[in-house]
């Protein structure tokens, strides 16, 4: 069991160093913390978290 743990938090840690947001702990977030919100898609949360990331048009960054 410590086994599984251990590469589960490996793998939540390597996607967060390439950029890849955990959607199942937003899941698990959401229910607990803000019940009443709805809870995004995962393409929506993605979208969202790449915007929030590298910045949109609207944002007035260069994504470069």
């Amino acid at each position: 069991m410590k086994l599984q743990h251990l590469w589960q938090r490996l793998r939540e840690g390597g996607s967060l160093m390439v950029g890849v947001p955990d959607y199942d702990r937003y899941c698990e977030h959401m229910r607990a913390t803000h019940p009443g919100l709805p809870v995004l898609s995962r393409e929506a949360f993605v979208r969202n978290r790449m915007l929030a990331r590298y910045g949109g048009k609207a944002s007035g960054k260069c994504p470069c």
